[in-house]
């Protein structure tokens, strides 16, 4: 009876002392640790590129994947000469929330070109200069398909200084050419930058790196939480109930324990199938057994406590005491651990990418980013593998070094 009643009164106690004042005190721990502030704004920085996508990065087409061939891997800074020639279809309708997460499909076609000259109704460009292909091409364009999205079973016709044209829309227009070259000049002729330069491919650095982002995070963060659900639920169940549950959990904890992570994801895959999805399915079965090692021996620690003695006796069921009483109290181990395996995921995704058994091209991630580039690494553009190598190390970086901070600010010996 007199354990029922310093559990109420420390119950009592609490509702005096602010709740969140613990937790103020591992705030005010970590702030004062400027490199984890930095690692912290650096991860929030990351974030916030990942839940904008598509609409900050310069190449916003699904997938970051639009190609220049001509352009293959130019480099950082270098700025080209494009025409935007309308395409003969449709917009496609996009939101600002599909953009985000989807991109949208560009209603021009972007011809990178090195000179350009009008002639009469038509506008001719000459290929790219620097192109590798041998033989440079000419395109010939009317302005009105330029201008405007037209109606492909109708023709263009030019007579006396003016063009007569069909739109997508069933609209029969007249422009002089002086106001279709006009148009043409100020808003079809543009110069683009390649911040990062582009890849073999001719697509956008900045661009698929900024994608590749999100991909890394999503893994990380969606792997963490299945390693949670199954690491706190086997761990908190073997520590609590011990006996004959306990045996069966902690030789399954080594049996899994006991198998190189690599190559268990490894397996994982090839059963799940390749894929995005798969990679977060496989990643998060492989990081449980550490979670459910440290919760298991936090629990079994704390059951036999004074407060667990008198919830038991106010006929608590065991399902409330674990979720209420137990698990709250064993939280602060756990949150550096998931901080360490989210550093983890992002590893063992880069390396299954790199693989061909990771996120599939042409999705970007910074592991097939490197494969499809580490041949350059010998050449003058090693940068095309450096770059997400360093993104890798520094999102790698930055979550251990707030696993560390965290470890010590909610350290109450220190």
């Amino acid at each position: 009876m007199k354990v029922i009643f310093q559990y109420l009164f420390s119950l009592r106690k609490k509702k005096l002392v602010s709740s969140g004042s613990l937790s103020s005190i591992a705030w005010k721990k970590f702030k004062k640790n400027k490199v984890a502030m930095a690692a912290l704004f650096f991860i929030l920085i990351s974030i916030l590129i990942a839940a904008l996508g598509y609409t900050i990065t310069p190449d916003s087409s699904p997938l970051a994947n639009q190609q220049f061939l001509e352009l293959s891997t130019l480099k950082p800074g270098n700025r080209v000469d494009m025409l935007y020639v309308k395409k003969n279809e449709r917009p496609a309708e996009s939101g600002l929330f599909r953009t985000m997460f989807y991109g949208r499909k560009s209603p021009y076609q972007k011809i990178p070109f090195s000179d350009l000259y009008f002639e009469g109704g038509f506008i001719k460009i000459e290929e790219y200069a620097d192109s590798t292909i041998p033989d440079l091409q000419t395109y010939i364009f009317s302005l009105p398909d330029v201008v405007y999205a037209l109606d492909p079973e109708a023709g263009v016709k030019i007579k006396n200084e003016k063009a007569f044209f069909k739109t997508i829309d069933g609209k029969t227009q007249e422009e002089t050419l002086e106001s279709l070259r006009k148009k043409t000049r100020e808003d079809h002729i543009k110069q683009k930058t390649f911040v990062l330069g582009t890849d073999r491919f001719g697509r956008d650095m900045l661009s698929r790196l900024m994608i590749g982002t999100r991909v890394s995070l999503s893994v990380g963060f969606i792997s963490v939480l299945i390693s949670l659900l199954i690491g706190l639920s086997l761990g908190a169940i073997a520590g609590y109930f011990r006996g004959f549950i306990d045996d069966v959990i902690v030789w399954f904890i080594n049996v899994v324990w006991s198998l190189p992570t690599l190559l268990l994801v490894i397996a994982i895959t090839f059963a799940l199938g390749k894929g995005f999805w798969q990679v977060f399915i496989a990643v998060g079965i492989t990081m449980w057994v550490e979670v459910a090692r440290v919760v298991r021996g936090q629990i079994i620690s704390i059951r036999e406590k004074e407060y667990i003695e008198a919830c038991r006796a106010l006929g608590y069921s065991n399902f409330r005491i674990i979720f209420r009483h137990i698990l709250p109290n064993v939280m602060s181990p756990v949150i550096v651990i998931s901080a360490a395996n989210f550093a983890a995921a992002i590893l063992i995704e880069a390396g299954l990418s790199f693989l061909g058994i990771g996120v599939q091209p042409p999705m970007p991630s910074w592991g097939s980013m490197i494969k499809e580039h580490y041949a350059y690494l010998v050449l003058d553009s090693a940068y095309l593998a450096i770059l997400p190598g360093i993104a890798i190390v520094l999102m790698v970086l930055a979550f251990m070094l707030i696993g560390n901070a965290l470890r010590e600010a909610l350290d109450v010996k220190s």
